[in-house]
């Protein structure tokens, strides 16, 4: 016959904790964590993507040996419209202020952005917006950083922003340090 003992319930407390299941719970969460981080990461970069590598809709190039350490250099559009860029002073140095200057002929730009690039060398994010001073004329300061290596091959890309379409022209030049 079963006593009272036997009959009252399996009151215990609390179940102990198992440290296997707890270290494996854990993991699950921090990995699940991660997994979540990367499609953020992954999602956010694709969304903006666009204001670091910008498409362009047309790219002109340059007048062929133009030298920006010597003078201002131009690209002609298919329909006409010029673009010319002129970075001073002159040979091009490198930290140091640069007083740069983009001349538009029949073009009206919405926003006008300079990006320096290293060619064969990434340097970071050097893309100032040129104000309008002008009609058609656009004044900005840049420099560029230093350059361990010495000789530094550049890409000087200038971005239009019109109503119809994103113009880029890209320009090359090598700094060296003076």
């Amino acid at each position: 016959m079963p006593t009272a003992q036997s009959l009252r319930p399996n009151l215990i407390g609390p179940a102990e904790a198992n440290p296997v299941q707890e270290k494996t719970n854990k993991n699950l969460l921090i990995d699940i964590g991660i997994a979540v981080a990367l499609v953020l990461i992954g999602v956010g970069g694709y969304w903006y993507s666009p204001l670091l590598l910008p498409k362009s809709d047309l790219v002109a190039a340059p007048t062929p040996g133009c030298d920006l350490h010597r003078n201002a250099c131009a690209a002609t559009l298919p329909d006409g419209g010029r673009i010319e860029l002129s970075i001073s002073p002159r040979p091009i140095p490198m930290v140091a202020p640069l007083a740069v200057e983009v001349r538009l002929d029949k073009l009206e730009a919405r926003k006008v952005e300079v990006d320096f690039a290293g060619i064969d060398m990434n340097m970071g994010y050097n893309r100032p917006e040129l104000p309008r001073v002008g009609p058609g004329h656009h004044v900005g300061t840049a420099s560029l950083p230093v350059c361990i290596t010495g000789t530094m091959a550049w890409s000087v890309t200038v971005l239009v922003e019109t109503d119809r379409q994103r113009i880029s022209v890209p320009f090359r030049f090598n700094s060296e340090p003076h």
